[in-house]
């Protein structure tokens, strides 16, 4: 049995004044609170958006790398790039050693999708030969 969604797909359903606080605190306490989550709102979603972008980039990377056989993960620049970043956190005020964990994240998650498209490089270069020599 499937349930109805009143919701449709694609629909913004998040409620920013959800809280299990509300009816708790002070009203002028619970407004404040939204304001500054309000703000946190904005910035989570443009994380998130510059996120993608940063992956499309990868992408770029993964398929110019596929196509030279390059390997999927360069161990030098991850090295740079996080060193880089924890320096870029200590002046942010930022824990570094979170900065390094975010971005170890990220490189994993690049180098995954690195070896899915060589992979996909190559089966598509083994069936583009197969076709070639049938020809």
């Amino acid at each position: 049995m499937t349930q109805h969604n009143p919701i449709p797909p694609g629909s913004d359903d998040f409620d920013p004044t959800a809280s299990s606080l509300a009816g708790h605190v002070d009203e002028s306490v619970m407004a404040e609170l939204l304001s500054i989550r309000s703000s946190i709102d904005n910035i989570d979603a443009t994380l998130v958006y510059l996120l993608a972008e940063r992956f499309k980039a990868t992408q770029k990377v993964g398929f110019l790398k596929a196509t030279h056989r390059l390997p999927a993960g360069d161990p030098g620049r991850e090295a740079a790039q996080i060193a880089r970043l924890r320096r870029l956190a200590e002046d942010a005020h930022l824990d570094p050693a979170f900065a390094e964990k975010f971005l170890n994240f990220i490189i994993g998650e690049v180098i995954r999708h690195h070896e899915a498209i060589a992979e996909d490089h190559q089966a598509s270069s083994g069936q583009q030969s197969q076709t070639s020599a049938l020809a």
